[in-house]
């Protein structure tokens, strides 16, 4: 594969972040909370974690013309990110997040998509020519179904090999399937795609096998401190993450899915490639927010 092109499409978000001892139940105030604004949005999660482990990365997105807006492209342009196909909304405003952070590192989330809502098919017309040119095109679920529908259109048409990171958790059409070179749901969202709950190597199997068979070439199943479980036609099995102590679990998907485009991208195989993103993840997890905790090439040194 000549190209190490990783096209990245979806969304940009600023979070807002509070962790405190416990996720308050519905009704609950929980005082005492220590609160952080960060970049965020899983398509910029992506394309930031990629471009960290020096990928060759374009980032498609829509975001308001407004402050978070301005930050988030000179963010991006920080990072060494292709920035030429982030369009601005005149009418909306930027996407948001509110993540909520407990003392285990799990999180809460509520998004207001903003303009993210707004990408369009329209706003990919200008960047025909770079997807036929991308080794990887990566989406996301915080873009318009419709939009997913267009680009795993696109895929079958100009050949490139499209990745879906089915996040946030949604139902997706066969067409959309059987675009597909590349699944990687985490355990949630495997069972919401197959009907199956994953809480081991055995159910991930059953999931992964029926999400096969939809067309998907390859399923990745994201499990936490557990690994990732990957089905293909040469490979099929649990592959451990290192053991870390978790402070934000918030985008170690992202962090993982980033990272193994990268891997790939420089041809490394696919497990070694998974091995590569288990290590990224597990570094991420460690560090309080988004893409501030995505690692560099030297911070994956510290990790056995």
């Amino acid at each position: 594969m000549a190209s190490k092109k990783i096209t990245v499409i979806g969304s940009s978000n600023t979070d807002m972040v509070l962790k405190s001892s416990h996720l308050p139940a519905p009704g609950e105030t929980v005082l005492g909370g220590n609160f952080a604004m960060k970049a965020g949005g899983k398509g910029a999660n992506q394309a930031v974690a990629a471009a960290k482990l020096r990928g060759d990365v374009t980032f498609i997105a829509k975001v308001g013309n407004d402050i978070f807006g301005e930050q988030a492209i000179a963010n991006f342009k920080d990072q060494g990110i292709d920035t030429r196909f982030i369009t601005k909304d005149e009418t909306v405003a930027s996407g948001v997040a509110l993540i909520m952070v407990d003392a285990q590192g799990e999180n809460s989330i509520s998004v207001a998509l903003g303009a993210n809502d707004r990408l369009s098919k329209d706003d990919l017309n200008p960047a025909i020519e770079l997807l036929k040119e991308s080794s990887y095109v990566l989406m996301q679920l915080e873009s318009p179904m419709a939009l997913v529908e267009h680009v795993a259109m696109l895929s079958q048409e100009l050949g490139f090999r499209l990745v879906l990171n089915p996040a946030p958790a949604q139902q997706l059409s066969n067409n959309v399937l059987q675009s597909l070179y590349m699944l990687t749901p985490n355990s949630v969202e495997a069972e919401l795609l197959s009907g199956i709950k994953v809480i081991d190597e055995a159910t991930a199997r059953k999931a992964a096998t029926k999400l096969r068979e939809t067309g998907v070439e390859i399923v990745i199943i994201t499990m936490g401190s557990k690994g990732a479980y990957v089905l293909s036609v040469a490979l099929d099995e649990l592959i451990p993450c290192p053991k870390v102590q978790a402070v934000d679990t918030t985008a170690a998907g992202d962090t993982f899915n980033g990272s193994l485009l990268v891997a790939l991208s420089e041809g490394q195989h696919l497990r070694e490639a998974i091995v590569f993103a288990n290590r990224a993840a597990a570094y991420s997890v460690g560090i309080l927010g988004a893409q501030n905790s995505a690692p560099s090439r030297e911070d994956l040194e510290t990790i056995i």
